[in-house]
């Protein structure tokens, strides 16, 4: 709490140093532009100049020596450190070195200004003013984004209008006392988080109002030269480390503020800058309005790149909740009649290390009313799709790109992707399992030369990697996940030294189904191919080879404990119809599994991921011992012999015949590449 009031008085701070350095004149800019005085801010300049000087009246002399000290140390920079601290903006803007040159100095003038305005010299503004450099740049800059007019008026509009700057910082310490925010500044210790917090949520708000009636010409031009609020942060931020000054006087000022605009109370409606009368005490007096998108331009995938907001290393998607509905809306028309629809965001290209997508409560019992089953994000490759039925609460999703080494430092194994970081917060609060598996598809990288079919998805636990499967398809592997850590794709090369016996007909199949992390071996580098297979084992190896893990799965059996090792998998097995027990209460893990039952269990669950795969039940007749096979167990055999899964031998299959391990891997090895 004290560090959120700090950061709201400091940016404050920042808005009252900025008017020192715009015009206070309704002419001037304007009529160099040829445009009428009467488009000017809804902020008189009259008014403007009584609020500075209002605010410079509250400093003392050591607060106007840090003032001092910041134009003295500002108006030495040179053009190289210059470009460094506003490269961010600069780059976007593409001027040419004379204009460069002008930025420079124009900086340099309105740095002085913070100081003069003390001392009610208002010259230095007038010469900015009138500056014929500084009006063609303007020109410049205003033609560069398509808006028919730049004025200085904008400027004042875009720190002290209703839709300000200003006004938008104000909201943040409504309802907090002048003695409280200022024994804060007095006491903050970090003006850096501060800043970042406030640049974070203010600045992004103001320069959201565009392309509305009544919007700010300025974010207009900053949005249409793809100047990200991000950008501007960055070099705010570069300013106050390069200027080491800036931050006293910043914090001289935030004091200077509170003192003539906070009464005891809080926020002083009768004195609120940057708010018209009758606003109310201002929160902003507008709707922030966010950059235009077509949310129906392409049912099933909404283009949201254009609200994307990064800040530092954090991206964050801004989404406005009507426009996510219209999205519903026109999925639903396009696919009329059908269910399971997925609505896509797409954030385009992220160049942030941490991507955050909120999605509102509102979108969430919307998506569950109109019938959207799943929010896929999608963004540098990577693709996260959420099932909405099972929250009743706002989400957010957090995706982080981390480094390399947390796994390569726990593995030798090639690494074929980034390494990425999932959290989802549910309400507020950080959620480690769902109800639902979360699918992510993470996009390959470096996989020349690598053995595809031994890629598989690695989470980190505890320092170990844990290997989770997961389906290539091209350039991809998808995974869907119950719970989430951080993840990387490896190729996980599994070798057995006691395999030789099964090489020929199996060796290829152990070695992939244990990438996949579904099947182990028995310890001591061995798989024991020839081994019975008990019904738990089974179990285990099918849901872990399909993917079909989920700990919230419940079971009721008397004999599977739920400190077992096979509970979980027994568990998803049962509810999903995949295996059923030897009787309602008992379902025997430890007994072995016959090749029928192990064929009726591949059916049951390749049957409840593609329901539309067709059993042929002539395929028995090529079994001369198909009468052997329990009346409860054919229609499994039959599917999984007409879908190839199941091979007999010599023309028999062998139905009561207790299935191998080495058997189990090669109709894993079928049931995972089964289309």
């Amino acid at each position: 709490m004290k560090k959120k009031l700090a950061v709201s008085t400091l940016a404050v701070s920042m808005a009252a140093a900025s008017v020192a350095g715009f015009p206070f004149s309704s002419k001037g800019l304007a009529e160099h532009f040829g445009v009428s005085t009467a488009s000017a801010a809804s902020q008189s300049n009259a008014e403007l100049k009584a609020k500075v000087e209002k605010i410079y009246a509250q400093l003392t002399e050591k607060e106007r020596q840090a003032l001092l000290a910041y134009e003295q140390e500002a108006g030495n920079i040179t053009a190289g450190t210059f470009e460094q601290i506003f490269k961010p903006v600069l780059d976007k803007l593409a001027l040419d070195p004379a204009d460069v040159v002008t930025a420079h100095e124009a900086f340099k003038s309105v740095s002085s200004v913070v100081y003069d305005v003390y001392d009610k010299d208002y010259t230095a503004i007038k010469e900015i003013r009138y500056n014929m450099d500084n009006v063609a740049l303007l020109k410049k800059i205003a033609a560069k984004a398509g808006v028919n007019n730049l004025t200085a008026e904008d400027f004042t509009e875009f720190l002290f209008g209703d839709k300000g700057v200003e006004a938008e910082l104000r909201a943040m310490i409504s309802n907090k006392s002048k003695e409280e925010l200022l024994n804060l500044i007095l006491n903050a210790s970090s003006t850096d988080d501060a800043l970042n917090t406030l640049l974070d949520e203010a600045i992004t708000k103001v320069l959201n109002h565009k392309t509305v009636e009544g919007g700010l010409t300025v974010s207009q031009v900053v949005y249409n030269l793809n100047i990200t609020p991000g950008d501007i942060k960055l070099s705010l931020k570069n300013l106050k480390d390069t200027i080491p000054t800036a931050k006293p006087a910043l914090k001289a000022l935030a004091s200077a503020y509170v003192k003539a605009y906070i009464n005891d109370g809080g926020t002083d409606p009768g004195t609120n800058p940057g708010t018209n009368p009758g606003n109310g005490g201002g929160g902003g007096g507008g709707t922030v309005t966010a950059p235009v998108t077509n949310p129906t331009a392409t049912p099933g995938v909404y283009d949201v790149s254009k609200l994307v907001t990064i800040v530092g290393d954090k991206a964050t998607l801004k989404l406005v909740d009507a426009d996510v509905l219209k999205a519903f809306d026109a999925l639903v028309a396009a696919n009329a009649g059908k269910t399971g629809l997925t609505l896509t965001l797409n954030l385009g290209t992220v160049n942030a290390a941490t991507v955050e997508v909120p999605l509102s409560k509102a979108i969430i019992e919307a998506a569950k009313a109109k019938g959207i089953a799943n929010i896929a994000i999608t963004f540098n490759g990577l693709t996260v799709t959420i099932p909405v039925g099972q929250f009743s609460e706002a989400i957010a999703l957090t995706t982080s790109t981390v480094a390399d080494t947390t796994v390569t430092s726990l593995s030798s194994m090639k690494l074929a992707s980034s390494v990425y970081d999932f959290e989802l917060t549910v309400g507020g609060v950080v959620t480690s399992t769902f109800k639902e598996p979360i699918i992510i598809k993470l996009p390959l990288k470096n996989t020349e030369g690598l053995d595809r079919e031994l890629l598989s998805v690695a989470k980190v636990v505890y320092e170990e990697l844990q290997y989770q499967g997961g389906v290539v398809d091209g350039d991809h592997i998808t995974e869907p996940r119950d719970g989430f850590s951080s993840y990387a794709v490896l190729e996980n090369k599994v070798s057995f030294k006691d395999v030789a016996s099964v090489q020929a007909w199996a060796g290829r199949q152990i070695s992939v189904v244990a990438a996949k992390g579904a099947i182990e071996g028995v310890g001591n580098g061995n798989f024991a191919p020839k081994n019975n297979v008990t019904r738990a084992e089974f179990a285990k190896m099918l849901i872990r080879a399909l993917n079909l893990e989920n700990n919230s799965a419940k079971q009721s059996f008397g004999d599977v404990s739920s400190t077992a090792w096979y509970a979980p998998y027994v568990a998803v097995a049962a509810e999903k119809g995949i295996i059923t027990g030897r009787s309602a209460a008992q379902f025997d893990p430890n007994a072995t599994i016959t090749r029928a039952e192990m064929a009726t269990m591949i059916a049951r669950a390749v049957k409840s991921q593609k329901p539309e795969a067709a059993t042929n039940v002539s395929s028995l007749s090529k079994f001369s011992d198909a009468g052997k096979i329990a009346a409860s167990l054919k229609d499994g055999v039959a599917f999984a012999a007409s879908n190839n899964l199941v091979i007999g031998n010599a023309g028999k299959f062998n139905p009561n015949n207790t299935a191998t391990r080495a058997e189990a891997a090669v109709i894993i090895y079928r049931t995972i590449n089964f289309k």
